[in-house]
């Protein structure tokens, strides 16, 4: 099986790169077989009278009927039918339920699965193969509306492929997050891990604890850099946020399930729980908690190298008994309403300052004969698991829920690069890789010269490197990878498209296809041509890949020396010191550079020919003096 898959794999690595077939995640096998398929004026689409397919069938007109213009029809048998989806009575071993065949010849296209998710998964194939306009939300001009004739054998390689959208740090309304999901389940996608609570708001509704919707899903607007803000005053509006009424999140659900994506809730603690802990204070053994209030990005903990310092208490308190009834309640609300497996309990980054303090937390460790606060963490977690498990769930969290000891059960979602992914694997524990190294698209994709800024950059590239499975780690054990996106500093829709896409696409190509067919220059190539049709959809995305790397050092007299390179081949780049704008016309940039004594600034932009393709970018001088001493 595993050489039946490589010799597809190569297959189709050879026929994308000799073609004009730009398919992301890239398929298991496809062979082009010359000739086009064209849409005839009117479009008949052959299917089963299946309830699963009745999204995938309207959203096929859909595209159809708004794009081309042309009349859309379905029928249960038509045998001249331009677009037949079959079901296979007898199931292909080969496949699974997740995978397709296409074929696309000059009479039609035609699409079998032994399940529905693997027609679905065939007509998103089958779109990318037709010219980018049919992405569009109007009816385009005068298109040649043809596909190239294929032969298509695919099916995933994992079967978790997830993003994971944070809505607690800024809040996303219900529609925002349907067209997430749609974005998503595009490029074959099928889990969506929505992190609902955090110390900047709690955003599902809990009937039988109504102040977490009342008090904690508000904070006050601010605007800046979240973590550098200053504490809200007492006259600021408390107006800030939202939350999610349990009829929003079933309606979700349900959009959700029609495009085949999951959906694992998130319900972070006992760490991050603020807004948790300002709408019910009794949950803390702290004192003055009752003044606590929601999260607003300003800062309250200090990051050091020894860890994190607190300078208000964010937990619930594992000592206290109130805490265990609380989660009870909340996560017999969440599983009543979640379909899905696993619930995700965080785990993650818990301050445990306060602990130190805790005349309770003391009594606890004694009564218990626990001897770190690592232990006392795991306490807390064996028992959120048996309350899980009680709503007939199964438990995932971040890999901190390895420290202290791993609850018997519990899943391991591995984030601070792969290592407790690897624990945990070897503890026969069911993993998701999601290492901040590869995944953790709210870092910076290019230069800080021109992204908005965090603390740490994650280049296309890199994300391009992800491996779900480690070296030396048995495979079964690892259920897939996914892509994390953050939103301390992403404020809205349109900047939360930009950090997904592109790095998206390479994390859909590493849970989907062959490891051994990946190809970062076929990527790349494909990636622009995936470009074209996000601007055919109005969807926002980030130009990083065409910028230029730079780096810095001092040579022996002390001068500057400026060293660019690029992400993609087939780019030149071409810069000023002289505070002008560059273009084609201006010094190409082919080996390391001396920066004039005294120039301030450095502009760069790359091209492709004779077009402009980069963004013009703005190196101050300074900045690359700094990182040259940096390194030192």
């Amino acid at each position: 099986m595993v050489l039946l898959c490589l010799c597809f794999a190569l297959n189709s690595l050879y026929a994308q790169q000799n073609s004009a077939v730009a398919i992301i995640p890239q398929p298991v096998k496809i062979t082009e077989s010359g000739g086009v398929f064209k849409l005839p004026e009117t479009i008949t689409i052959q299917a089963p009278e299946d309830a699963e397919l009745k999204h995938t069938l309207s959203f096929l007109q859909e595209r159809f009927s708004t794009t081309t213009g042309k009349a859309v029809n379905v029928a249960a048998n038509a045998e001249l039918a331009a677009i037949k989806l079959q079901l296979l009575s007898t199931p292909d071993g080969i496949i699974g339920n997740e995978g397709y065949h296409l074929s696309v010849t000059p009479a039609g296209a035609v699409i079998t699965a032994n399940k529905a998710a693997g027609i679905f998964y065939g007509v998103q194939t089958l779109l990318q193969l037709l010219p980018k306009e049919i992405e569009g939300k109007e009816k385009a001009g005068d298109i040649n509306w043809q596909a190239p004739c294929v032969e298509v054998t695919d099916y995933p390689r994992f079967g978790w492929r997830g993003l994971m959208f944070d809505v607690s740090r800024h809040f996303f309304t219900k529609d925002e997050v349907k067209s997430y999901i749609d974005k998503m389940a595009r490029y074959k996608f099928n889990l969506l891990h929505w992190h609902l609570t955090d110390d900047e708001g709690w955003r599902i509704e809990i009937k039988s604890l109504p102040k977490l919707t009342e008090v904690g899903a508000w904070n006050v607007k601010k605007t800046g850099y979240f973590g550098t803000f200053s504490a809200p005053t007492p006259d600021e509006p408390r107006t800030y946020g939202g939350f999610y009424t349990q009829d929003d999140i079933k309606e979700v659900i349900a959009y959700a399930k029609e495009r085949f994506v999951n959906i694992l809730p998130e319900v972070d603690v006992p760490g991050h729980s603020l807004a948790a802990v300002a709408s019910y204070p009794e949950l803390s053994c702290t004192p003055g908690a009752d003044k606590y209030k929601v999260g607003s990005g300003n800062p309250f903990i200090d990051w050091t190298d020894h860890g994190m310092v607190a300078h208000l208490d964010n937990t619930l308190c594992p000592a206290n008994e109130k805490v265990y009834g609380f989660l009870d309640k909340v996560f017999t609300e969440v599983a009543a309403l979640f379909p899905f497996d696993y619930i995700h309990v965080g785990g993650d980054e818990c301050a445990k300052t306060f602990w130190h303090k805790s005349a309770a937390i003391k009594a606890l460790m004694k009564k218990e004969n626990l001897k770190t606060m690592e232990e006392v963490q795991s306490y807390f977690e064996k028992r959120v698991l048996k309350i899980v498990e009680a709503k007939g769930k199964k438990l995932i969290g971040w890999d901190e829920i390895l420290e202290g000891g791993l609850a018997p059960g519990a899943a391991v979602m591995s984030w601070r690069g792969e290592k407790g992914g690897i624990e945990a694997a070897k503890m026969q524990h069911e993993v998701v890789m999601s290492p901040t190294t590869f995944v953790y698209i709210d870092y910076m994709q290019g230069d800080a010269a021109i992204e908005p800024r965090v603390y740490a950059s994650l280049r296309l590239n890199k994300a391009y490197q992800f491996e779900p499975v480690p070296e030396g780690v048995d495979a079964k054990y690892i259920k897939g990878g996914q892509a994390n996106l953050w939103t301390e500093q992403v404020y809205n829709m349109r900047h939360a498209e930009y950090m997904t896409w592109p790095r998206a696409f390479a994390t859909a190509e590493s849970v989907w296809s062959a490891k051994e067919a990946k190809n970062w220059n076929n990527f790349t190539r494909r990636v622009e041509q995936h470009f074209k049709r996000f601007d055919a959809a109005e969807t926002n995305y980030a130009p990083s890949m065409y910028d230029p790397i730079f780096t810095s050092s001092f040579d022996g007299k002390g001068q500057l020396q400026i060293t660019l390179a690029t992400e993609i081949e087939g780019l030149d780049i071409y810069y000023s010191f002289d505070n002008s704008f560059p273009d084609r016309f201006y010094p190409k940039y082919t080996e390391t550079v001396t920066a004039p004594k005294d120039a301030v600034m450095m502009k760069v932009i790359t091209y492709r020919g004779k077009e402009p393709i980069g963004r013009l970018i703005y190196m101050p001088l300074d900045e690359m003096k700094k990182r040259a001493k940096a390194k030192k």
